[in-house]
């Protein structure tokens, strides 16, 4: 029985490990999924390598992309550009290869205008606490791009409505059991047939 793919987003508020997560998932992936790499004008962080972790590009080349409706969804989030290239992400759903998604929550509302029947993930921290933790221990920000991640916060959370499961990450590995149980149980529902 062939189906199309499904579109699995996961999505959060800055900082709450969905990079991480989807690490952690990808490390063991499941037969038929596919990880969709995001576009960025964002400077690579220690260790980050283009065409793995994001494809890295500047201005003038993405605003291109926007252009040209080559992007399925993009937003300008803390000064830099991200989207997700719209080619390939339609290209293996119609193969029937299942695509994750880990984006920015302006960038999932996106997505689910365009493709209402994907699966939308929402990872929270076990706390705003935990969560200023998180982003003061991973160095990659300042002091000053922390403070403006945890403003944003409140705003973030409610548009937890718009998604389908919520998953607290206080544990990194029963997080992402919990996004692989969700990837399986699509699979089987019924209304994928």
């Amino acid at each position: 029985m062939n189906r199309k793919g499904i579109l699995f987003v996961v999505s959060g508020p800055s900082g709450v490990g969905k990079g991480t997560l989807r690490e952690k998932l990808m490390e063991t992936p499941l037969d038929g999924l596919i990880y969709s790499i995001s576009a960025t004008t964002r400077k690579p962080r220690s260790g980050e390598v283009d065409g793995r972790d994001y494809f890295f590009s500047d201005v003038k080349t993405f605003e291109s992309l926007i252009a040209a409706d080559e992007l399925l969804e993009w937003a300008l989030v803390y000064n830099n550009y991200y989207g997700t290239p719209k080619r390939f992400v339609f290209n293996n759903l119609e193969k029937g290869i299942d695509v994750l998604l880990e984006i920015d929550i302006q960038g999932a509302l996106k997505v689910k205008s365009l493709i209402p029947d994907g699966v939308f993930v929402f990872v929270l921290p076990p706390s705003l606490e935990e969560l200023g933790k998180r982003l003061n221990t991973r160095g990659k920000d300042s002091p000053t791009e922390i403070e403006r991640r945890l403003a944003c916060y409140e705003d973030e959370i409610s548009y937890i409505g718009n998604y389908d499961y919520v998953v607290v990450n206080d544990n990194v590995l029963e997080a992402a059991e919990k996004i692989r149980a969700i990837i399986i149980a699509e699979r089987c529902s019924a209304k994928r047939l």
